[in-house]
Formats: C-alpha cells, sequence, structure tokens
C-alpha cells in the first residue's frame, strides 16, 4: 500500500494552492506550517513572503483565506497577529485519515523510494576483554539505527568492528603456548556460558599480564609472537582464533541478555582489514594524500593542530613498520564504499573519537573514496554518568561491568512487575522482568539526544511515572485490557462523529508517527521517535480518563470510535518501540 499522507502535508498543499492562487507573483512559496497550541496548525510563511513581494503580511493573508474553495478538510482558517494563519481541520478529516493508516500494515510511514545502502558500524567489544558500561550506548543505539534505517526503506549492513588484532594478542597467544590447558574446558563439548567463557578469559589474561610484566625473556618471546601472528604463522592463528571464539561466546550472551540480534558474519574486527592495510598506504602515498614525515606515513590538515600550534598528523602507518587505527579504519572504508557499494556509512562511536574520525573522513575524501555520492558520518554519543554526574564507576573506582548492569536492571524490573502483578506466574514474572528492565536501561538512552551525556538511575528507569519506557509498556498493556474487556464491541472508525478534545488531540499526534519515524532516520536521531512515542502515552492517558471507552458505557458509534483509536495507539506504540528494540508485553 501506498504512504498515507499525513494531515500536515495535505494542509500544506491547500495552502500551497491557496498561495499560488491569490498570489502569483510569489512562485512555489513555502507557507511554512507547524503544530500550534492555539489551532491545530500555524502557517507563518505569509510573514516573509509580504517583505518580498512589499505587502502588508495581514491583507495578504485575507487575500489567501478568501482565495482556498471550502473543502472537507479544512474546517477554519483564521488570520491572527501581524498575518499568522490559525487552521483547524475537521473532525472527519482525522479519523478519515487515522482510518487509511490504521488499514495500512505499515501504520502509512512512508517508504523512501531513493533510499541507499548505509554501512553500520556500532557495538564494538574488544577481544579478550569484559564488556563494561561504555560498551552500551553503541549497542543500543546503533541497533535502534539499524531497525529505523530498515524500516524506512534503506538497506543495511550491519558491522561490528570489534577490537581483535594487535600486540596484546603476542602476550595472550605465547602464554597458551606455554600453558596449553587454560582455555580447555570441563568436558569437551561441553555448552560454556558466556560467563565461564568471560571467567577463562579474565583469569588467563591476568596471569600472562603479570608474566610480561615480571618476565623479560618472556617478554621477548611475546613480542616475537606478534611478529608471527602479523606474518600468519599457521599455529598463532589457530590459537588467536581461540581467543575470538571463546569471546564470541561471551559478546553474544550479553547481546542476548540486552535483546539484540548480532549475526556472525557481520562480526568483522580489526584484522579483517589486515590484508589491505600495505595497499591502503600505497595508494595514499601514491597518490599525494599522505607524505613520508621521521619516516612515518602521515596526513596533514590545516586546522587540527595541537597545544603547541603545530600540525597534528593522521599517522596512517608508523616509523617501525606498524600500523595504527587509522590504516584500519581507512581500509575499512575502501572495503564498505568499493566491495560492499555502501552509500552512507554511520559510525556510532564515542564523541571522545571525534577528531580521529573527522581526520579519517577527511583522508578518504581527499582519496577519493568518499564524494558527492557516499557520505560518512558519525553518530557520536556522550558519557553514561553516575548519579553524582560523574563518569559512571563501582565503589572501588572500577569501571562497571555491563552483565551486572544489566542484571541489576532486571531484578529491579522484577520486583515492580511482581508488586503489580495480578494474576502472572513465575516464569511469566522473569520474562516481563527482563522484557521490562532491558527496554528500561534501552530507553533512558535513546531518549536522550545521543551527543549529550545522560545519569544511569535505576529507581527512575523503572518507575511507571514520567519519561520512561515503563510508562509506555505500562500504556500499552491497558490498551490490550481494555480489548479483553470489550466483549462483542469492535474497533470501527466513524468520521461523522463530533470529536472531544482529548480524542482530537490524540488523534492529531497519532496522525504524525510516519513524518517522525522519516525524521528520526533522517537525522539519526532516535530520541525524536522516543520523545514522540512518550507524548502519545501521555495523550492516550488523558484520553483514558476523560473518555470512556468500556465503563460507563458510551453510545455504541462512540464506543467503536474510541476503540478504534486505542487500536491505532496500541498498534503504534508496539511498532514504534519495536523500532527502539523494546518489548511491548500485553500484560503487566
Amino acid at each position: 500500500m501506498a504512504s498515507v499522507p499525513s494531515l500536515a502535508s495535505t494542509v500544506q498543499q491547500r495552502l500551497a494552492e491557496g498561495l499560488s492562487a491569490a498570489l502569483p507573483e510569489a512562485g512555489s512559496a513555502d507557507p511554512l506550517l507547524r503544530r500550534s497550541d492555539r489551532a491545530d496548525f500555524q502557517a507563518n510563511g505569509i510573514l516573509a513572503l509580504a517583505k518580498r513581494l512589499k505587502g502588508n503580511p495581514r491583507e495578504l493573508a485575507t487575500k489567501v483565506v478568501d482565495s482556498i474553495p471550502a473543502n472537507d478538510v479544512l474546517k477554519e482558517i483564521e488570520v491572527s497577529g501581524p498575518g499568522f494563519l490559525n487552521i483547524t481541520v475537521s473532525d472527519a478529516a482525522i479519523v478519515e485519515t487515522l482510518a487509511a493508516r490504521a488499514a495500512d500494515a505499515r501504520l502509512g510511514v512512508p517508504l523512501n523510494e531513493a533510499a541507499g545502502t548505509t554501512v553500520i558500524d556500532y557495538a564494538q567489544p574488544n577481544v579478550a576483554k569484559e564488556m563494561h558500561v561504555g560498551h552500551l550506548r553503541s549497542a543500543v543505539i546503533g541497533a535502534a539505527m539499524v531497525e529505523i534505517l530498515e524500516f524506512t526503506g534503506e538497506t543495511v549492513v550491519r558491522r561490528h568492528h570489534i577490537g581483535d588484532w594487535g600486540t596484546q594478542f603476542g602476550m595472550l597467544i605465547q602464554y597458551l603456548i606455554e600453558h596449553p590447558h587454560e582455555l580447555d574446558h570441563q568436558a569437551e563439548g561441553a555448552e560454556v556460558s558466556g560467563e565461564e567463557a568471560m571467567s577463562n578469559l579474565n583469569r588467563l589474561y591476568k596471569a600472562s599480564r603479570a608474566l610480561f610484566d615480571a618476565d623479560e625473556e618472556f617478554k621477548t618471546r611475546a613480542r616475537a609472537r606478534v611478529v608471527d601472528l602479523q606474518a600468519g604463522d599457521e599455529e598463532t592463528l589457530a590459537l588467536w582464533q581461540r581467543f575470538v571464539d571463546e569471546s564470541k561466546i561471551y559478546f553474544y550472551s550479553v547481546f542476548d541478555k540486552l535483546d539484540m540480534d548480532i549475526r556472525d558474519p557481520d562480526v568483522v574486527g580489526e584484522s579483517g582489514y589486515n590484508d589491505m592495510l600495505q595497499e591502503t598506504c600505497r595508494i595514499l602515498e601514491e597518490s599525494g594524500v599522505a607524505v613520508r614525515s621521521e619516516g612515518a606515513l602521515c596526513v596533514f590538515f590545516d586546522d587540527v593542530k595541537g597545544p603547541d600550534g603545530n600540525p597534528v598528523p593522521l599517522i596512517v602507518q608508523k616509523s617501525d613498520g606498524g600500523f595504527g587505527y587509522a590504516a584500519t579504519d581507512l581500509s575499512a572504508i575502501r572495503d564498505r564504499v568499493l566491495d560492499l557499494k555502501a552509500t552512507s556509512l554511520l559510525y556510532v562511536v564515542d564523541a571522545r573519537q571525534s577528531l580521529h574520525f573527522k581526520m579519517v573522513f577527511e583522508t578518504a575524501r581527499r582519496a577519493g573514496w568518499l564524494n558527492d555520492e557516499v557520505k560518512a558520518v558519525q553518530l557520536a554519543f556522550g558519557t553514561v554518568l553516575g548519579k553524582d554526574g560523574k563518569p559512571f564507576k563501582t565503589r572501588e573506582g572500577e569501571t562497571v561491568r555491563l552483565v551486572d548492569l544489566l542484571d541489576e536492571a532486571i531484578d529491579r524490573a522484577s520486583a515492580v512487575v511482581r508488586e503489580k502483578a495480578r494474576d502472572l506466574t513465575e516464569a511469566e514474572i522473569a520474562e516481563r522482568g527482563a522484557q521490562v528492565g532491558i527496554g528500561a536501561v534501552k530507553y533512558a538512552d535513546l531518549s536522550t539526544s545521543a551527543a549529550r551525556d545522560y545519569k544511569f538511575d535505576l529507581d527512575q528507569m523503572v518507575s511507571l511515572n514520567g519519561d520512561t519506557s515503563v510508562y509506555l509498556q505500562y500504556a500499552y498493556a491497558r490498551i490490550k485490557s481494555i480489548f479483553g474487556k470489550a466483549g462483542d464491541r469492535t474497533a470501527l472508525a466513524h468520521p461523522e462523529l463530533e470529536l472531544a478534545p482529548a480524542e482530537r488531540a490524540l488523534g492529531l499526534h497519532l496522525d504524525q508517527f510516519g513524518e517522525t519515524v522519516a525524521e528520526a532516520a533522517a537525522e539519526y536521531a532516535p530520541h525524536k521517535l522516543a520523545a514522540y512515542l512518550y507524548q502519545l502515552a501521555s495523550l492516550y492517558t488523558t484520553f483514558y480518563d476523560q473518555c470512556p471507552v468500556i465503563k460507563p458505557e458510551p453510545p455504541k458509534e462512540i464506543a467503536e470510535n474510541r476503540l478504534f483509536l486505542c487500536d491505532l495507539t496500541a498498534r503504534t506504540l508496539h511498532q514504534g518501540m519495536a523500532l527502539l528494540g523494546i518489548r511491548t508485553p500485553e500484560r503487566l
């Protein structure tokens, strides 16, 4: 089904037609339509137009209003102030537009026919290292953008650029060669939990680090092992693969707890670009994009200087021949643009890496890998803070383990569900507790603009009041309970009815869903969708309080129309929350 035009776009079209009929000299002037507190919409475009045409804005506004023929959409247009237009749409237009949305499985959300291919780089843990609170935002924001972009028609390629290469692996592999049973599991072929896998890796990392720091001979052997790894030595690579496989067991257990779908082919770590590094350097040097400076291959920028005022280069290859992150990131861009045919590259990465990515993107532009047809964007995110407003740490000053944070959120949410549960079994309480707890963590992150820091406050996150996912989930469950009591009454749109103020407000907001999803996709702004859904749940709460659906029982047509509004609200909440990666249980 084709996308359903929103009331805003229909009103915009009627006004544009009125403008060109009344003022042909205005050309295709924009009425500048927006939602308003004084009416349903307000158009401000005539003020700028009057300035350009050297006319009286109020007179021009009146002329435009007079040129718009009576129709079934615009109930009233009032000229206000110096030349604003306050516009009220008809109740019938609201209900008919919503009925068209309800008839569409996509709720009228447009599919972008000019969509391209976006590679999203997100959820980037490090092999042989524990995931901590700092890994949360990239995973949650990235997963939401995957869902939002795919829903609007974009072809999305997921990429998890895990840290699986570098000097620490020489130390780990050498230790494993000298202590060959450290990664053996108790029973051959036994299922290993994520916690067990991480425990094994932690133990091995600490033991190898202690030996590395204490024993010079071991340190020499470990450094030689790095050379073997980079040269592709078979035994070394086989042991490196064991570390990667063990780490994946752990990663996947954490992502599973986060209710995220991570697929093996999407995990392409630093090692995946190892064979491209030399060629990347050769291309950059031969094209003059990079130059040798003190033996290192560097790219310089006029606007990037250090505290001493001297240029700070992007080092692509070190003077000893080693490669840093820049070489890997530039090789990844080559792969994503030339092989994956990406038209957009989206990097969900900590804001503290903004300078690095600015330099990498500019280098790729100079090399011709990025251009007017292919863009790269860093969706930079801020820091997760504790209640005290400082970076989130344990009482001992350690970084907080992500799995501990998620377990605590599930425990807190389970307590809330248990308190509210009337007839849920323990298994159902556990399932709802996980859905509510993980939803609370995700929503707290996604309801904040990615660029901002936010405070991690579990008490607030699992509250039934305020801007929380629990509030939204509860609104959805409440609607589902209404249908459980509706008996033989059905949800049916009745455009002939006059709407109560709470019904109008809810209906007008429901009609904005498609535009909001499109805006969240275009601006890489999942917080805009979260804000829309919170407002929807709030308007539904007001509607629920002011407009009886079941008791006291309203007349049949009014009850059917209100059930229709309930149903469309539930479907919109369900779809919107799914795009944020959050479950909507039918019973809480």
